[in-house]
């Protein structure tokens, strides 16, 4: 595939979340800490609105915990899970919208000894394989909330790859209970750093 290195621009964030989580397929994600960076191409997404979807953490409206998914697409919404885990997201859209772009693994591209040496594992499909590892990985906590990944000097995303359409399978969103028709999950299907690969969910899967 043909490597552009193109920075999208706040017009990209802006569009209707499914198409921008498809977009994010290829993208890079790069975070600086400490001097290190550390980075991949996306290989896995899945999209979450504040309008018919019981799912998204924005349904009920804005609280303390979700208020940055109402500001204006382009943001970083990071939230923990388990109280251990965090997960780094996309905000989307324009304000007022609720929505964002959970990130749900990456291809490793930059400073793979040192998110080797953060994950303890020299197992390379094992280190960026789900929410929770990405974040381990690229060292992404709540001190990169709010943070606009045009221009931050924390956390980027950069075009590098261009997938077409028929590396791209869609199935169900992983891990809910509601809202489970919607297939809101993006993923390229031959990536062997997509989170799951074999299952109820990924026989559901359908190219895009």
């Amino acid at each position: 595939m043909a490597r552009l290195s193109v920075t999208p621009d706040l017009k990209f964030f802006q569009q209707e979340t499914c198409k921008i989580a498809r977009a994010l397929l290829g993208m890079e994600l790069v975070t600086t800490h400490r001097g290190k960076e550390t980075g991949g191409i996306i290989v896995e997404v899945e999209a979450y609105s504040h309008t018919n979807d019981p799912a998204s953490h924005a349904h009920r409206g804005v609280t303390g915990r979700n208020e940055i998914m109402f500001k204006r697409g382009g943001l970083c919404y990071v939230y923990l899970i388990y109280g251990m885990h965090h997960c780094v997201n996309v905000v989307t859209e324009t304000e007022g919208r609720g929505c964002a772009v959970l990130i749900r693994a990456l291809e490793p591209t930059m400073g793979v000894d040192t998110m080797i040496k953060r994950r303890s594992t020299k197992n390379l499909k094992f280190l960026t394989s789900g929410p929770g590892k990405i974040c381990q990985a690229l060292k992404i906590d709540k001190a990169m909330l709010g943070e606009c990944f045009l221009g931050s000097d924390k956390i980027n995303i950069r075009l590098l790859k261009d997938y077409v359409d028929s590396d791209i399978y869609v199935s169900p969103r992983i891990g809910i209970s509601k809202a489970v028709d919607l297939n809101w999950r993006f993923y390229v299907k031959d990536s062997p750093w997509v989170s799951v690969s074999s299952g109820s969910i990924s026989k559901m899967a359908r190219p895009f």
